[in-house]
């Protein structure tokens, strides 16, 4: 099959490897850029768990909670000078208070709520406006339900969703606990809470690419699923929340840092979930080649 150059470039953006590399990798796997992407983690030539989230957009995203929910706002534009102007800023200050205080179900709702808004700041600052994700959290306050957020530098948005004790509120010792894991979130990036969340399809994946490493160097089929098992058990360290070591004191895990927090106020604590997102992932931002716009330029002035 034929393999675009746009896909190779793609290809070399999420994963670092080389062109030619990238190349072989899509043809290996018939075009099928995940594949792709499994193929050189495989060789050792791809690092795209790094630069998975590191694709560029402009924008905020903001994260704001009070008793009764929590949410999450992507607003993009399309440069960092109209994302960093008073105008864009206020925009999504007001499109974070009515996601919270009109309950929006959805994204659409949303932007259904701030769409004139939406046009007259386009018009306004000549870029496109765009508020991209919306994720909300209902919290049940007669379960002891609340939220805990972070944002950093309107780059990364966390918010984690947790409870303590059934009918006590969460006093502010209890969401400083909060705020520390969702800035935890946002630094060590879990996938998952706990162990027994990790679905199958992702564990499949990492046992694949992990089986196919080990037969590159050559170990034997007998050591491998017992190997392979070790590095699953290894991976569950790394991408579960509650197993990660805490970015603040690397000496205790997660689920120690909240059960000692938790006995010091003589409380329970818990975890339900955390919602995060990276500022542009998943967007591919137009990059500017001068050296081509010059070509393209004195070409045209010569043949004129």
């Amino acid at each position: 099959m034929t393999i675009s150059a746009t896909d190779v470039k793609n290809l070399r953006e999420k994963t670092g490897a080389g062109m030619m590399d990238c190349k072989k990798a899509l043809a290996q796997t018939n075009g099928d850029m995940e594949a792709a992407v499994d193929f050189l983690r495989t060789k050792g030539l791809a690092q795209a768990a790094k630069k998975a989230s590191r694709i560029a957009a402009e924008g905020f995203v903001g994260v704001e909670s009070d008793e009764q929910a929590a949410v999450l706002v992507e607003v993009n534009c399309e440069t960092d000078f109209v994302a960093k102007g008073d105008d864009f800023k206020k925009f999504v200050k007001d499109t974070l208070s009515k996601a919270l205080n009109e309950a929006p179900p959805q994204l659409e709702a949303l932007r259904e709520l701030v769409k004139e808004a939406t046009t007259e700041l386009t018009l306004k600052c000549g870029e496109k406006v765009d508020v991209r994700r919306y994720e909300r959290l209902v919290l049940d306050s007669g379960k002891g339900e609340f939220a805990g957020h972070y944002n950093h530098g309107g780059k990364i948005g966390v918010l984690v969703h947790m409870s303590t004790d059934k009918g006590s509120r969460a006093d502010e010792h209890v969401r400083e606990v909060a705020k520390d894991l969702a800035m935890h979130v946002a630094a060590a990036d879990p996938k998952f809470v706990r162990e027994d969340e990790i679905d199958e399809g992702f564990r499949k994946r990492e046992a694949d690419i992990y089986t196919a490493q080990l037969k590159e160097q050559g170990k034997s089929d007998q050591m491998i699923p017992k190997i392979v098992e070790g590095k699953l058990k290894k991976l569950a360290k790394e991408v579960c929340l509650l197993e990660q070591k805490f970015v603040k004191n690397p000496d205790l895990s997660i689920q120690k840092y909240i059960g000692e927090k938790a006995k010091q106020m003589d409380k329970t604590m818990t975890v339900l979930g955390f919602l995060k997102f990276n500022l542009g992932e998943g967007i591919e931002r137009k990059q500017d080649n001068l050296a081509e716009e010059v070509a393209k330029l004195t070409g045209s002035q010569q043949s004129s």
